[in-house]
């Protein structure tokens, strides 16, 4: 994206700048190391189908600027070998080149199920060579169709024949496979997938800890696999694999989403079925498969319906004891099906499973009506709870989920209802009045026993249970949080406990919308919208490692084109398409990201061709260069026209292809899209300033924000257009943004990089309508659909202004990615030394290395502590001021490279290295009074 490149002095425009330099100190020793060895960017793993899979490390050193000028990669088929520096697959050699990241394996070519040990050195500049990395492995999986021999199989029955049979009882059914352990295990691996969600189990116990498994795809073009190691899961002689089939979005409801959505009529769909492959390997050399088909048994379980929105009813009475374990009785049981294979291509899943990433306790409970227990797990959040009854055989509990109460304490599910699916009666297809979010369960009674829902997943922070003898503990009831399991690589804390609260608001609402897709919100619609996932990325970039993930996204978006071309609003699609542009520019969007991140070539090599046919197509449609039509500042409370908004987004998706073309030595099509975004930009200055005033179209901050944002405007009318945009903030709007998703962020970063982030603090932090500050104020603990309240309608778990943590970790935290930078290998360290703020901890862990920019204020100056990658450079600004580390002042010597900024500003490059200096400022910096903390939030405990 176009950050707005010709702001390049932010909060210092007041302070006119000295040149700042920081020496290269000398190292006690030339001491170099490998670590954080990847493959396909993850640790170890199980069951990659990618036949040349990258492999990745990170470089450390305890030298200033220190440079990985070679490394040497080994590849063997056992760990002793490679101990043994015996490398029967593959030996580099030693490789004269800085790359770190995506070095494709080009050994022997790989069989299914082959597991490789490897290891990496590296030399750096200066002469050092480093030990070799420890060990780690990656395993593939099964490579090609022909390598699954097994069938898809189902319960054979046939789908109803009207709406209303979806709605009636229809067990979610249970399979179940006798077989034999001949000997010694050495290894058994079983891959797994399935149409609707799928979970397995080995006499008797469940087979991994993910859930909600296979992440949703278009089984026309992709379905994925899983892999588990299941060794220690199996026992000599008598063996039962057994596998429980769920709903998922292969089998929906019927639902008419607003009046009119069925996802029955938009998605491919059918009778939930499965394949499963079971490899054992034995220690004496031979080896056994098990594989799905007609001779497993079927039987219908205890969960009767389940369905993502409405939730499940589980009927504990039912529950079949032992039927997952050898010798269990299943003459009533009756042959599984041999169901049709899906027409997409089966693969491994690529990106992180769904899991329990957190475990929360509940608060409190209340009984706003007699025998009506109110749940508050105090956090809104995306998952399931689980519940321990002791109740009498057949007692049937309700269980409805909500974000909000009414005021006499009662549950209000409102604002979660599917697809706004209210109504004073039941439809006549016996489809519900209300559509909220709730399960019921029937219990088995003699004791004890816990409930955890399996097919479906909610969000909520209030649980209402009814039908209960007896009042419920707090201790009985756990909230499981429940994500994609990205990992965490950012972390933002400051001595202002607003902007602690709000960061954490934002990582819980991230996480709430992360199953398998980047969800508009986790309750009501649960799907991937572009426009969305375009102004919220920077913001889960910095939170989360999102390269797995952001490639499935682009994938999605590939497989959900339409057939001339057009890229759809929300991918998987579900056939809503009036978004537009500001949607659909989601996939180069994201592919660009891809890039700049984590410097993933292939992803751009693979999807480039999909963003040019959709660019070319949108070009055939606009041959005035104008878009009229499209969402564009959803949720803005000052409104523009879509001509005056969207086009601006025709002209940064053109440049988005033209940079990748670029990437690729694509050069005349790059010129070609260049010229285009250029055609663009004119026509769009021609339209809609007015010359002379930097005003654009009505002049609102919308309208401001995504001119000066998107390099829209001349450079004679730029100072003019940012004073137009001051106007209607400051005076007009009395400091009060009326932006909506894409101008707030727009407008954060504007104000930031015009010295006048001063007014920022108050959107933020304030209380006052509109602001994240007024949300919390509001009890919030995720972020709102909009900026109003509201109790009936918008969500309260819902990303889109989630742009405010890409704030904070860009100008209170410092660091920000250049816009050329190709896996953050050139960042930029920009911090705000905001007058309201004490101190700030700022680290984002880079697919480089570890990125930190910490800052402290101190009687004599305000100390900073950064460190750099190997591998990268960085550009430090500062105001006017001196520079000090160890006491000595610095200023033209060591590597650390002085470059002439505008406005005065003086832009300072560094290289690789950690730095502790002190920052004395030439004028003081204004301070004002705020809420302050000394610590940031507690810690969540971790499964």
């Amino acid at each position: 994206m176009c950050p707005a490149s010709q702001f390049m002095c932010p909060w210092f425009a007041a302070f006119a700048c000295v040149f700042v330099t920081l020496s290269v100190a000398p190292a006690a020793e030339s001491a170099i190391r490998v670590r954080e060895p990847r493959c396909e960017y993850r640790r170890e793993p199980l069951g990659i189908d990618v036949v040349e899979p990258q492999l990745s490390w990170q470089v450390t050193s305890s030298t200033r600027g220190q440079k990985q000028l070679a490394y040497q990669i080994m590849v063997a088929s056992t760990l002793a070998d490679l101990q043994a520096d015996r490398s029967d697959l593959w030996d580099s050699g030693r490789v004269d080149s800085e790359e770190s990241i995506h070095v494709p394996y080009q050994g022997k070519p790989l069989g299914s199920g082959q597991r490789c040990y490897w290891k990496v050195k590296a030399w750096g500049h200066d002469g050092a060579v480093s030990e070799w990395s420890e060990p780690t492995w990656w395993e593939m999986g099964l490579l090609g169709e022909g390598a699954w021999r097994g069938n898809w199989i189902s319960d054979g029955k046939p789908l109803p024949d009207t709406n209303a049979g979806f709605f009636e009882d229809d067990p979610a059914p249970l399979f179940r496979k006798e077989f034999t352990v001949k000997g010694e295990v050495r290894r058994a691996r079983l891959s797994l997938s399935g149409l609707g969600y799928v979970e397995a189990s080995l006499n008797g116990h469940r087979v991994g800890d993910q859930y909600l498994d296979p992440i949703w795809t278009i089984p026309g073009q992709r379905v994925y696999s899983s892999v588990y190691d299941v060794s220690s899961d199996l026992q000599p002689g008598s063996n039962c694999i057994g596998v429980t089939l769920g709903n998922g979005w292969y089998n929906p409801l019927p639902l008419r989403m607003w009046g009119r959505v069925n996802l029955r009529e938009r998605l491919i769909v059918g009778r939930p079925r499965f394949i499963a492959q079971l490899q054992i390997e034995y220690a004496n050399g031979t080896s056994d498969t098990i594989v799905s088909d007609a001779t497993w048994k079927v039987a219908p379980g205890p969960i009767l319906r389940n369905s993502i929105y409405l939730g499940e009813k589980f009927d504990a009475c039912q529950i079949r004891d032992g039927w997952d374990q050898p010798a269990h009785d299943d003459r009533d049981w009756t042959a599984a099906h041999v169901a049709a294979a899906p027409t997409g291509r089966l693969q491994a899943q690529p990106l992180s499973p769904i899991k329990v990433t957190a475990r929360l306790e509940p608060v409190g409970i209340t009984e706003p009506a007699k025998d009506t227990f109110i749940v508050d797990m105090g956090q809104n959040f995306g998952g399931l709870a689980s519940f321990t009854f002791d109740v009498p055989r057949g007692t049937e509990i309700n269980i409805r989920y909500g974000e909000l109460l009414h005021p006499d304490g009662s549950l209000n599910p409102m604002t979660s209802v599917c697809g706004q699916i209210k109504r004073k009666e039941p439809g006549p297809d016996g489809s519900p009045a209300v559509a909220w979010q709730a399960d019921t369960y029937i219990a088995k009674g003699g004791g004890p026993e816990t409930y955890t829902p399996r097919f479906t997943f909610h969000a909520f922070r209030y649980i209402e249970l009814t039908g209960l003898p007896k009042p419920p503990k707090l201790k009985d009831i756990v909230g499981l949080r429940m994500n994609s399991a990205v990992e965490p690589v950012g972390s933002f804390t400051c001595s202002s406990e607003p902007y602690n609260r709000i960061q954490k608001m934002c990582e819980w609402t991230f996480l709430s919308n992360l199953f398998g897709v980047q969800s508009d919100c986790p309750h009501r619609e649960r799907f991937g919208y572009g426009g969305d996932l375009v102004v919220t990325s920077d913001a889960f970039l910095m939170n989360f490692d999102m390269a797995t993930f952001y490639a499935n996204a682009a994938r999605q978006w590939h497989d959900s084109a339409l057939p001339d071309g057009m890229l759809t609003d929300t991918a998987p699609s579900v056939g809503i398409q009036y978004c537009g542009v500001g949607w659909a520019m989601a996939h180069p969007h994201v592919v660009t990201q891809l890039f700049r991140y984590y410097g993933d070539r292939r992803m751009v090599e693979e999807q480039y061709p999909t963003a040019k046919r959709w660019l070319e197509l949108v070009r055939s449609q606009n041959p005035d260069f104008i878009v009229t039509k499209g969402l564009h500042d959803h949720e803005a409370l000052a409104k523009d026209s879509s001509a005056a908004m969207v086009t601006p987004l025709y002209c940064e998706s053109a440049r988005m292809v033209a940079s990748l073309a670029r990437i690729l030595g694509k050069d005349a099509e790059a010129a070609e899209y260049e010229q285009l975004a250029e055609s663009i930009r004119r026509a769009y200055v021609d339209t809609f300033l007015t010359r002379g005033t930097g005003k654009v179209s009505s002049g609102i901050q919308g309208a401001q924000a995504f001119a000066i944002y998107l390099d829209m405007l001349p450079e004679q009318e730029r100072a003019a257009a940012f004073e137009h945009l001051l106007r209607d903030l400051v005076d007009t709007n009395k400091g009060k943004l009326t932006t909506g998703i894409f101008g707030t962020r727009f407008l954060l970063d504007i104000l930031s990089r015009q010295g006048r982030a001063d007014l920022i603090h108050p959107m933020v932090a304030g209380s006052d309508f509109p602001g994240w500050g007024h949300m919390l104020d509001q009890g919030a603990t995720t972020l709102w659909e909009d900026w109003k309240f509201s109790d009936n309608t918008y969500s309260h778990n819902h990303p889109m202004f989630g742009s405010i943590s890409q704030w904070f970790y860009n100008w209170p935290g410092g660091i920000q990615p250049e816009p050329e930078a190709v896996a953050f290998d050139r960042f930029r360290f920009q911090p705000w030394f905001a007058p309201d703020l004490d101190w700030v901890q700022c680290t984002y862990r880079s697919v480089r290395g570890p990125i930190t920019c910490n800052w402290k204020r101190e009687p004599s100056g305000i100390t900073l502590d950064l460190q750099v990658p190997v591998g990268t450079t960085a550009t430090l600004s500062l105001p006017a001021g001196t520079v000090t580390e160890n006491g000595r002042p610095f200023v033209g010597s060591g590597e650390a490279t002085p470059t002439a900024g505008q406005g005065g500003a003086v832009l300072t490059t560094l290289q690789s290295g950690h730095y502790e200096v002190m920052f004395t400022p030439a004028a003081v910096l204004p301070r004002e009074g705020s809420d302050r903390t000394d610590s940031g939030d507690a810690a969540v405990t971790k499964p």
